[in-house]
């Protein structure tokens, strides 16, 4: 199973997502699923970084299914905006994976 924690702020803002592990839908290479979410995650991480230039501190450790990132607190206004269309796509996109394959993935938003 694949969990899944995004954290907002107070103005309801992602500061943080973290996912870990794999979703055991199929086999490693097979795993539509684990692939799907991945490319929803690292998509918008790589977005943050190349598309809106903030600087977002990350882990990762593909061998066991591990990425977390989070935004600096010091983002300009522009930044701020440009994060939340790009994060909340993200969001969108995983609350559809979690309908569909609840058993497979852990989606807590706080």
């Amino acid at each position: 199973m694949t969990d899944i924690k995004i954290t907002r702020d107070n103005n309801m803002s992602v500061t943080e997502v973290e996912c870990k592990g794999h979703t055991d839908y199929a086999e490693a290479g097979e795993d539509i699923v684990c692939a799907g979410l991945s490319t929803l995650v690292q998509s918008a991480l790589l977005g943050l970084l190349q598309v809106a230039a903030i600087n977002v501190k990350y882990e990762r450790q593909p061998d066991i299914g591990y990425l977390k990132f989070t935004l600096p607190d010091n983002l300009t206004h522009r930044q701020r905006h440009d994060a939340d269309v790009i994060l909340n796509t993200m969001l969108c996109g995983l609350n559809d994976f979690y309908t569909e394959y609840s058993d497979y993935i852990y989606l807590e938003v706080i």
